[in-house]
């Protein structure tokens, strides 16, 4: 059987748990970029999603009334495993780092019910996988791989087949984040050499372009995890396998503050809940703008399990990124009138988002912290001249990663 024709199968199969999910034109962003772009939604299936594909697949190549599954996972493939086991109705074991926040353990239970036992072992991944393995050593299990495994890249690509036939034709491009490398794999095997791809990472975890230059998958360790659904600091063997012919130049990575611009814009202007993995795709548009006018393009929108948590966090760095919001420490005369002066500075667009007394340095001068946002990146040309005219000494910390993280 062809990979394709294992593809098609795995598809058919499917049927019998979820429908596909829509493959949908967004008017947005073709006016924007002239194209005729198109969102696979991998985020509105059953778990939110593309992982519960390659988990389904993979269990049932191997199904057996008394299989026990165990997989290693902080996110996505541990709620698709949960989904699965619950369905087919067998135990499964889902080890997750002591550190996994208390939602992604609570939303995993609930796909598993009762067919899922949560395992908490280890601060960091790579102990909770050994944990995972040794289990499945001692008792025989059967090991999920979130992404290095035949059956899980053949599942996967149900997304490239549903895409043909929703499309009805073939895209001119496909647009892809890469982690592991399962989903790009399966989709790339699938279409072959008759659509182009753009294959995109974060930049704090460039595995596929660092292996595609090596020739073989290599260590990007330590890699940034904001992009959880993506950091991968290993592609895969068998992922890389199916990608090794990849042109370089199809692979583009994309700063993490970047890809929480098109996080809020979507939930703002479209209100789609995605995840930093399954932006990175729409983001990666900005990139490729001037090479997909007049073309169908296909953004996989791979997950939308978003903690809302962390939309603070993520408004903070799109502001940063875009140039509307920095952070200043200033020395600050104590005397009567000081504030005064300063205040008389800001710009009717401008406004204090933060103001903290840091420490004294002296019994005439403080140092204070300031977060300053603007409705324009200009704006702060203008207020910098104007702290200079004013004879204040400061220095920006915007995108000082090191001192930022100790005092804002």
């Amino acid at each position: 059987m062809s990979f394709q024709d294992g593809a098609r199968a795995a598809e058919q199969a499917m049927r019998r748990v979820f429908p596909p999910t829509p493959l949908l034109r967004n008017d947005l962003l073709s006016d924007r970029y002239g194209a005729e772009v198109w969102l696979k939604r991998e985020d509105l299936s059953p778990v939110r999603s593309y992982k519960l594909r390659g988990a389904f697949n993979a269990m049932r190549k191997v199904m057996r009334d008394d299989a026990v599954f165990v997989c290693a996972s902080a996110g996505n493939h541990a709620q698709g495993v949960a989904f699965m086991c619950k369905h087919f109705g067998v135990r499964g074991v889902v080890f997750m780092p002591v550190t996994t926040p208390q939602q992604k353990i609570l939303k995993t239970q609930m796909f598993g019910g009762a067919q899922v036992e949560i395992q908490l072992t280890g601060d960091y991944f790579d102990e909770t996988l050994a944990s995972a393995q040794k289990f499945c050593a001692e008792t025989g299990g059967h090991f999920l791989s979130p992404f290095d495994d035949e059956d899980v890249i053949e599942g996967q690509a149900s997304v490239a087949v549903e895409i043909e036939a929703q499309l009805g034709r073939l895209p001119d491009r496909i647009i892809l984040p890469v982690g592991g490398g399962g989903l790009s794999a399966g989709t790339r095997s699938y279409f072959g050499t008759n659509v182009q791809y753009t294959f995109v990472e974060p930049q704090g975890a460039m595995s596929l372009a660092e292996a595609l230059k090596a020739g073989a998958p290599v260590d990007v360790s330590p890699i940034n995890n904001f992009v959880d659904g993506a950091a991968v600091a290993k592609i895969g063997q068998r992922t890389f396998a199916r990608l090794v012919g990849a042109d370089l130049g199809d692979v583009l990575n994309i700063p993490e503050d970047r890809i929480c611009t098109t996080i809020v814009e979507m939930l703002n202007v479209e209100g789609l809940v995605l995840e930093p993995a399954g932006a990175l795709a729409v983001d990666a548009l900005k990139d490729v703008s001037e090479q997909i006018a007049g073309q169908t393009v296909v953004c996989v929108t791979s997950g939308g399990n978003f903690d809302f948590e962390r939309l603070p966090e993520v408004k903070e760095r799109a502001q940063r990124y875009s140039g509307i919001k920095k952070y200043f420490i200033l020395r600050m005369p104590q005397r009567p009138g000081a504030l005064k002066d300063f205040l008389s500075i800001l710009g009717p667009e401008d406004d204090i988002a933060r103001f903290e007394y840091l420490k004294k340095s002296a019994r005439n001068f403080g140092s204070v912290l300031i977060g300053i946002e603007t409705l324009k990146p200009e704006n702060f040309d203008r207020f910098r001249a104007a702290l200079d005219a004013g004879g204040f000494t400061y220095t920006d910390i915007t995108n000082d990663e090191m001192l930022a993280q100790f005092v804002i």
